[in-house]
């Protein structure tokens, strides 16, 4: 049994955490530490203690891992002190403010030999793992591009904004997503090219931004925008032989919001109309388009392979180095906006 406590009793911990891990028998959830219980706005869990004395969370000897589920401008001091108190430590995304920031965390995790790791759940998206059984498939053929888009139109964001704040930039809060995704199937690319923006001008916010990530051949592009009446699909791929093109998202967040959870059979499960469309052409010159079936997501498989990290002592599969890499390509991105 993993027992855990959590760092914050917001949206977080009890939207994008707390779902699929009170599913899982193998892990226990003891402590909730609320920073504002003035604000307390979720139902309470029966069985689980909730305190506003960090001490009593971070002292406690039961709980082997701590979840830090705040902004993001507090994960640094909060991940550094779960370390020094011996917990090993999962933080939501983005990780870090800085990849410096990070590596000093991962330095310290390395030292008192224990696991610290970003929350990277939409590795475990539908859309994302039926990308990859397309492409491993094979007769799609070789790889030549693939386009991820993650759009909204929601004009009133950015226009609320009236200072930059590279913290507070749209890169940094959805890039987290789509950027991981292509770093941990792809790899580190040879080059990338960036087109960040500011739609509404300098010194409002970053609002919309275009990644092409380069591997050989094939380009990879990441694009997002405030601005998109209708959203682009969420994936394009192409290759030598065929395309692959899935119009929806993951449904997992959707039925969340809706207080839909994942003890329904059907959560965050794609009805035939969400599926994608496969065309290709076979070796006899015959073209064919079909539905492919979604391969179903599960947010809670980055508490899965926690567990078997911390309990039997498997390697991560969110690797430093990969959340290493998405800081800096962060970083990057937003250095030259005012």
């Amino acid at each position: 049994m993993l027992t855990i406590g959590y760092i914050g009793n917001g949206k977080s911990t009890n939207r994008y955490h707390l779902p699929f891990v009170l599913q899982r028998e193998n892990i226990k959830v003891k402590t909730i530490y609320q920073r504002n219980p003035e604000h307390e706005s979720w139902d309470r869990i029966a069985g689980v203690n909730y305190t506003s004395d960090l001490d009593e969370l971070l002292n406690d000897k039961d709980i082997q891992l701590i979840v830090v589920c705040t902004r993001h401008d507090s994960h640094y001091e909060y991940a550094k002190l779960v370390l020094e108190h011996n917990k090993h430590c999962l933080v939501e995304k983005p990780f870090m403010e800085t990849s410096e920031q990070a590596k000093e965390i991962f330095a310290l995790a390395k030292e008192k030999e224990l696991i610290v790791q970003a929350y990277q759940n939409r590795r475990f998206d539908s859309d994302f793992l039926t990308v990859q059984k397309i492409i491993e498939e094979g007769k799609i053929g070789d790889l030549l591009e693939v386009e991820m888009h993650y759009d909204y139109y929601r004009p009133e964001v950015p226009e609320s904004v009236h200072s930059f704040n590279p913290l507070l930039s749209y890169l940094y809060g959805h890039g987290c997503h789509t950027l991981d995704q292509v770093i941990s199937y792809f790899g580190k690319p040879d080059h990338i090219h960036y087109d960040v923006r500011q739609l509404l001008g300098q010194g409002r916010m970053n609002d919309y931004f275009d990644l092409d990530l380069y591997y050989g051949k094939l380009k990879v592009s990441v694009k997002s925008s405030y601005f998109r009446l209708k959203e682009r699909p969420s994936f394009v791929v192409y290759g030598k032989k065929g395309c692959f093109v899935k119009e929806t998202k993951d449904r997992q967040e959707e039925h969340l919001k809706l207080f839909y959870m994942p003890d329904n059979k059907d959560f965050g499960i794609d009805k035939i109309e969400h599926y994608g469309v496969f065309t290709y052409i076979d070796e006899e010159g015959t073209i064919h388009e079909e539905k492919v079936k979604s391969v179903n997501g599960d947010y809670g498989r980055v508490y899965d392979d926690l567990y078997e990290a911390i309990t039997n002592g498997k390697d991560k599969t969110i690797t430093d180095e990969q959340t290493l890499l998405q800081m800096e390509i962060l970083e990057t991105g937003v250095k030259n906006l005012k």
